[in-house]
């Protein structure tokens, strides 16, 4: 990896992690559904602008782009955001983050199941194994990350976990059926589903209430659709075009950093002693799994945004 490539995995998961912090702050304020819409219709506006003044870029009109992108923009976008920020209510955006961070574990072994030419070897076995050991420890201890709850409610982990499972199938799916595919226009597509999914579904089930909902509340909704999710996206897809996807797995080591620190300035969150050593188990398993998989990360990350 290119030492350029340093600054750009550094920002790119300040984006992600910072993200995770302006959700925890805005579960506060939005219901976790009406904040997932509205952050996905903002989104989804940015990604419009760009096909409307971007004299490189034609609107998406394929079929096959239309029908799969549909799939991640269900199973990768709509349930795993909804899930991940309805988790905030129960555990800080520290603990999430590293929940999180097991994510590339799961989606190996998945594809050991479900893609032919991914098998498990001895250093992924490895790496899946530590890197579900530091989750599993996390569970046990019911770390919380939060100041005024000494045990975690199991509904945060069983979110976390939920949106972790959909997100991986959607990777596979991704990688067995839409590698010819252009990734921008599976990621705006995949936005503009999702969008029309939670939105909806949130006004019909929730409403639309934003009585509670500050000037702050408002910029933290911004920051995460505006910089967080479309800024950052962007800004992946243009860490794997320069430096290569392992540079893009690298952000992983990131996130938890910029979440726990961020949460523990900014909201108070806590840092305790074991979530550092699972966080730890974590990071050394997804490094084992990155190592003995290079070939198959980036074939996996390449239309994950």
């Amino acid at each position: 990896m290119s030492p350029q490539a340093l600054p750009y995995i550094i920002l790119l998961g300040f984006l992600f992690g910072s993200t995770l912090v302006a959700s925890r702050f805005s579960v506060g304020q939005f219901q976790p559904t009406t904040y997932i819409g509205l952050r996905l219709v903002l989104a989804s506006l940015c990604h419009i602008v760009v096909y409307t003044f971007s004299r490189k870029r034609h609107w998406p009109t394929s079929t096959a782009v239309w029908r799969h992108a549909a799939v991640l923009g269900v199973f990768a976008t709509a349930l795993p955001m909804t899930a991940i920020v309805t988790s905030l209510q129960f555990q800080s955006s520290g603990i999430t983050a590293i929940l999180i961070t097991t994510s590339p574990a799961l989606t190996v072994l998945l594809a050991h199941f479900f893609l032919t030419d991914e098998p498990l070897n001895r250093r992924k076995i490895l790496g899946v194994l530590l890197a579900f050991a530091g989750a599993f420890l996390l569970t046990v201890r019911g770390e919380s990350g939060l100041p005024d709850v000494s045990r975690a409610n199991p509904l945060g982990y069983i979110l976390v976990l939920g949106a972790m499972v959909s997100a991986s199938a959607a990777t596979i799916y991704a990688r067995k059926y839409m590698q010819k595919l252009d990734a921008f226009d599976v990621a705006s597509v995949r936005m503009w589903v999702a969008a029309a999914i939670v939105m909806p579904l949130s006004l019909l089930f929730v409403g639309f209430d934003l009585s509670q909902v500050t000037s702050q509340g408002y910029a933290a909704l911004l920051y995460a659709a505006l910089v967080g999710t479309f800024a950052g996206m962007m800004l992946a897809f243009y860490n794997i075009q320069r430096f290569g996807a392992t540079a893009f797995a690298l952000t992983a080591y990131v996130i938890p950093v910029v979440a726990g620190i961020g949460g523990a300035l900014l909201l108070d969150e806590t840092i305790s002693a074991g979530m550092l050593v699972g966080m730890s188990f974590i990071i050394a398993g997804v490094a084992l799994i990155n190592q003995g998989s290079r070939q198959a990360t980036e074939k996996l990350s390449s239309l994950t945004p």
